[in-house]
C-alpha cells in the first residue's frame, strides 16, 4: 500500500496523535533563516548612515562627561561606602587684606608746633612764652579740683624800652645816606635832645599793654611796639631854625574826601563802615558839588533809625545808635561847609594826636606844619595832614606810601624797618586850603635850607596833580 502524505507511517516520531496533517513548515520554506539574513543586512546598510555617527558621539560625549565628574576608582579595590551627609555651617566671607600704602616720605617743618598752632609759646604777637611747671604736694582729689589755686598758669610779660639813638653813626645804622642828604645834621647832633614825645609814646606803648593784659588777641604786636627808632629836637645853631626829627617805619593812610576836587568817588568807599571821609587838615569848602561820602554816611542813618524801630532791639543798643546818628549829623554838616585831603591823591603824614594837642613844647608838630620825607637818597615834600594814635607813629598818605613803595596799598605798608626819617618844621603851617604842591615844595626847599640845604647830589622831590577831571555828570573827562 503506498503512503499517502496525510497517513504518515506509525513508526514516525514527529507523529502526535489527535492532531491531523501535522508536519514541519521549516522544513518545507526556511523562514527563520530569510528572517535572520534581512535583519542583519537592514543593519548593515543602517551603519552605513550618519545616524549611527551622532549615536556614536553622543555616546562618546556622555562618557567624557561622566569621567569628568566622577573621582577616578581604582580598579582593584570596590567603590567605598560614601558617609552620611552632615550639613556644614555656613562660612562667613573672607574680607581680603588690603595692601598698605607706602606712606610718602615727609620732610618736617623746622618750626612744627608754630606751624600746627599747638605751641603757645609761638605766640602770633612776636613775644616769646616762656613756661615752666611747678609740682608741690596737695590733699586728697576731691577737695583739690575745686581750688582754683591748685590749677592755675601764670605769665608775665617783659618789655624793654628802646634807647633813643642820638648820634649820626647811630641814625645811619639804618639810613646811611642821612649825612649826605642833610650835612646840616652834624652841626645840631651834638645838642641835639631827646624829645619828650618819644618818652611819652613807649609809656602810652606800655599802657596799653597793661590795660588789654588778659586779652591776647588785643596785644600789639613786637613789630608795632618797637615802631620808633627816635624822636629828636634839633635846632640849627646859625639859623635857629627848629626841626623834629623822627626815624621810623612808614604804615598807610586812607582817609579823606573833597567834593570839589573829586565829586565821584567808588562805592566801596561811599558804602565803607571803616572809611574817613575827613583829616585833620581841612578848609572852607569853595565849590557847589557835594561831597560824595554824604550818601553813604545818610544810609548809615536809615540803617540805624530801622534797628531803632525793631522790637526785639534792646535798650542799651537804641540808646548807642540814637547818639551815633546826632556825630554822623555832625559828620554830614561838616562835609557840607569843607573840604579834605585826600590820601589817594595828596601827599601828608600823620602825627600822635597828643603831640599835636599839647601847647608847650616849642618843638611839637602841629596840623599844616610842613615836612619833609627821607628814604633811600630820596627826599620828599610834605605836610602834617592829620592825627593818629598816640601809642605810634610812622604813617602817611597812600599817595606818599606808593612813592616809596609802588607795591603798597591799603593793607600793605612800604616800608616795615625803622629806615624812614620824617623832618617836621614846628610853627611853619601856612593858612589852610586846597593842596598846592609847587608851593609846598617851595616853602619845604626854604625850610630846609635853614638846617643847612641839602647836599649837592640831593634834589627836592616835585609832586604832580594826579586827580581826574570830572564833569558835573560824574563822568570822568581826563587825567592830570
Amino acid at each position: 500500500m503506498e503512503e499517502s502524505p496525510d497517513h504518515p507511517p506509525e513508526n514516525d516520531p514527529r507523529h502526535i496523535d489527535g492532531v491531523k496533517n501535522r508536519g514541519s513548515h521549516v522544513a518545507r520554506f526556511p523562514w527563520l533563516r530569510v528572517s535572520f539574513f534581512v535583519l542583519v543586512c537592514g543593519l548593515i546598510v543602517i551603519a552605513q548612515g550618519p545616524l549611527p555617527q551622532k549615536i556614536w558621539r553622543k555616546i562618546k560625549n556622555n562618557s567624557q562627561e561622566k569621567s569628568t565628574h566622577e573621582p577616578k576608582r581604582s580598579p582593584e579595590k570596590p567603590p567605598p561606602t560614601s558617609p552620611p551627609v552632615i550639613p556644614t555651617p555656613p562660612v562667613p566671607p573672607v574680607t581680603p587684606v588690603k595692601k598698605q600704602p607706602v606712606a610718602p616720605v615727609l620732610k618736617a617743618p623746622t618750626d612744627h608746633t608754630a606751624a600746627s598752632g599747638g605751641d603757645v609759646r609761638k605766640m602770633s604777637k612776636g613775644f616769646q612764652l616762656n613756661t615752666k611747671i611747678t609740682v608741690e604736694k596737695g590733699g586728697a582729689a576731691s577737695k583739690e579740683r575745686k581750688r582754683d589755686a591748685s590749677y592755675s598758669a601764670t605769665y608775665e610779660l617783659k618789655v624793654k624800652l628802646p634807647k633813643a639813638t642820638t648820634t649820626l653813626d647811630e641814625l645811619q645804622q639804618v639810613n646811611p645816606k642821612l649825612s649826605q642828604i642833610l650835612p646840616g645834621l652834624a652841626e645840631m647832633l651834638p645838642k641835639a635832645e631827646v624829645s619828650r614825645f618819644f618818652y611819652q609814646l613807649y609809656e602810652n606803648k606800655t599802657a596799653r599793654l597793661k590795660k588789654n593784659a588778659n586779652q591776647l588777641n588785643k596785644l600789639m604786636t613786637r613789630h608795632n611796639f618797637y615802631d620808633c627808632e627816635t624822636i629828636l629836637n634839633l635846632k640849627h645853631p646859625r639859623t635857629g631854625r627848629r626841626a623834629l626829627l623822627v626815624q621810623a617805619e612808614m604804615d598807610v593812610v586812607s582817609d579823606g574826601s573833597d567834593g570839589d576836587r573829586l565829586p565821584v568817588m567808588p562805592d566801596n568807599i561811599v558804602n565803607s563802615s571803616y572809611y574817613q571821609p575827613m583829616t585833620s587838615y581841612g578848609w572852607r569848602k569853595t565849590g557847589k558839588t557835594p561831597n560824595p561820602l554824604i550818601e553813604g554816611w545818610r544810609k548809615r542813618i536809615q540803617k540805624a533809625e530801622e534797628e531803632i524801630a525793631l522790637a526785639e532791639t534792646e535798650a542799651d543798643r537804641k540808646s548807642w545808635l540814637r547818639a551815633r546818628i546826632k556825630k554822623i549829623k555832625r559828620e554830614i554838616e561838616d562835609m557840607q561847609a569843607r573840604s579834605y585831603l585826600i590820601a589817594d591823591y595828596d601827599p601828608f603824614i600823620v602825627m600822635p594826636i597828643n603831640m599835636l594837642a599839647f601847647r608847650g613844647d616849642p618843638h611839637a608838630a602841629r596840623i599844616g606844619d610842613y615836612a619833609v620825607v627821607i628814604y633811600g637818597d630820596k627826599i620828599y615834600p610834605a605836610i602834617v595832614g592829620d592825627a593818629g594814635p598816640s601809642f605810634k607813629v610812622g604813617e602817611a598818605s597812600l599817595r606818599m606810601c606808593k612813592e616809596l613803595n609802588s607795591r603798597a596799598g591799603i593793607y600793605s605798608r612800604p616800608v616795615s624797618d625803622l629806615s624812614v626819617t620824617y623832618l617836621v618844621f614846628p610853627k611853619s603851617a601856612d593858612k589852610f586850603q586846597a593842596p598846592d604842591y609847587s608851593k609846598w615844595h617851595t616853602r619845604c626847599a626854604t625850610l630846609l635850607e635853614e638846617l643847612g640845604g641839602l647836599g649837592h647830589l640831593s634834589t627836592l622831590h616835585s609832586w604832580t596833580k594826579t586827580l581826574p577831571v570830572i564833569d558835573q555828570k560824574g563822568n570822568e573827562v581826563g587825567g592830570p
